[in-house]
């Protein structure tokens, strides 16, 4: 294997000659075996990237900074990126210490070597094209790194609401198919009053589909960016012009209307959005945490227990208990969810954690969100897929519970009035009589009332005394 040497600080290193990436990454690599997750895990981190170091390329070439030629390479190096080349060169690890200076080198290396190679010469030849010089010029890795983390989970949002509205599409789907399927509503585990399976699936629907919305405004606050501040947010290395061309250059690349912060010194050392962001993945982990669980039970049993929904068998349940079929999809869901809530603990202490003018515990932050987005968008998927779209009503036994429930007796309180129906309630408690056979029997109404007071249209929707 032919090698060749690079240089840094620290002294040389050898790397194999054809190898994209340079010095800095191979030590991130060798220092950082942390997670075991590479940035390559997450592609538009690594698109995100790219559309930062070819914004600042341009604006640098712009303002005269960067020979024409490098910076044409440059670009189109960072176009080849952003279509999906070398992602697997990038190498180190999430989380690293330094703020995310390996990360942002791992791209300047592969950037420059890749630059090289359209220019006509080997990887390493940096005398040609330099990682710090050319590809990280008017830049640091405190304006790079967080400003291609607000442009990446942007796009990594885009997964996670095309999971949620087909999820919610699937749940309102249901319940058009189960809105005539009346059942017993429950609240504390205890009997409430009757509703529809369909009413139930509608509500599941809407509950999700609003965190569709709560997504998209947290993604408004990531398009304002500190590109242009460099270390601590002065824009020390930089011309005056170049924030504002590079931030303009970024925003047409990436399609988003990325603007400026109002403050680069206080954008630089803020994590406030990244933790209004992975707090709103957290609701959302929360509401799929109780859909799961709420399907768990209306398909408890299935002989003693709800057993009001079938959930479609994806695997037989027990090694030791023949005939066992277990709700794994959701329970599946369920975990992903603990998750991310502890994914949204992490990203809280890091943002505390942060001093002065920086926060060196970022890569933390960005391992946390990239993973419950990647995660949450998984779980939709596979919940609609494997799980929603076959499921089965049991209208049978949701008429039975209704016709055994004392529940039905809030229907009549309007009619018969709240002592006789708590009377009635206690009574039907006791002994084997339902609350119809009590009500006519004791002549509080007769049985023709009682069919039009507990039929599903009396009792499903706002109705007036009479």
């Amino acid at each position: 294997m032919t090698t060749r040497i690079e240089h840094d600080l620290l002294g040389d290193m050898e790397l194999p000659a054809e190898c994209w990436f340079g010095i800095q990454t191979q030590r991130a690599v060798d220092n950082f075996a942390i997670t075991g997750v590479p940035i390559s895990h997450f592609p538009h981190f690594i698109n995100a990237l790219a559309m930062v170091k070819a914004a600042a390329a341009r604006a640098n070439c712009e303002l005269g900074l960067l020979p024409p030629h490098k910076a044409e390479a440059i670009i189109a190096a960072c176009e080849d990126i952003m279509r999906g080349r070398l992602h697997e060169a990038f190498v180190v690890d999430l989380i690293q210490g330094g703020a995310g200076t390996s990360t942002n080198m791992n791209a300047n290396e592969v950037i420059a070597n890749l630059a090289l190679e359209k220019l006509g010469y080997p990887k390493g030849a940096y005398e040609h094209l330099h990682p710090n010089d050319d590809v990280n010029k008017s830049q640091s890795t405190n304006d790079a790194y967080p400003t291609a983390v607000c442009v990446g989970l942007q796009f990594a949002t885009e997964p996670l609401i095309e999971a949620i509205t087909s999820l919610k599409s699937a749940l309102a789907e249901k319940g058009r198919e189960f809105a005539d399927v009346l059942k017993m509503g429950r609240t504390q585990l205890q009997d409430a009053v009757p509703m529809t399976l369909g009413q139930e699936f509608d509500a599941f629907a809407v509950n999700l589909g609003e965190d569709i919305d709560r997504l998209r405004e947290v993604c408004v606050l990531l398009c304002e960016v500190n590109l242009g501040g460099t270390a601590i947010g002065t824009g020390i290395n930089t011309h005056p012009d170049y924030a504002r061309l590079a931030v303009r250059h970024l925003a047409e690349i990436s399609g988003k209307p990325i603007v400026p912060a109002a403050n680069l010194v206080e954008a630089t050392s803020d994590m406030g959005a990244f933790v209004l962001f992975s707090g709103v993945l957290k609701r959302l982990a929360v509401k799929l945490s109780k859909l799961a669980n709420d399907l768990r039970l209306l398909s408890s049993g299935p002989r003693t227990g709800l057993g009001e929904i079938h959930l479609p068998p994806m695997q037989p349940g027990s090694s030791i208990m023949p005939g066992k079929v277990n709700p794994v999809i959701p329970e599946a869901v369920n975990q992903t969810a603990f998750q991310v809530i502890g994914n949204d603990l992490a990203v809280t202490l890091a943002a505390e954690a942060g001093q002065l003018q920086l926060n060196a515990m970022e890569p933390l932050i960005v391992y946390n969100l990239f993973s419950s987005l990647k995660m949450l968008a998984t779980a939709c998927r596979m919940l609609e897929v494997r799980c929603i779209r076959g499921i089965r009503a049991n209208r049978e036994q949701c008429r039975a519970h209704v016709e055994r429930s004392i529940g039905v007796v809030t229907a009549l309180v309007p009619y018969i009035g709240y002592a006789n129906a708590s009377r009635i309630a206690a009574q039907a408690l006791t002994s084997q009589a339902t609350v119809c056979e009590l009500v006519i029997a004791e002549g509080l109404l007769s049985a023709e009332q009682v069919d039009r007071l507990l039929s599903p249209q009396a009792m499903l929707a706002p109705q007036v005394a009479a």
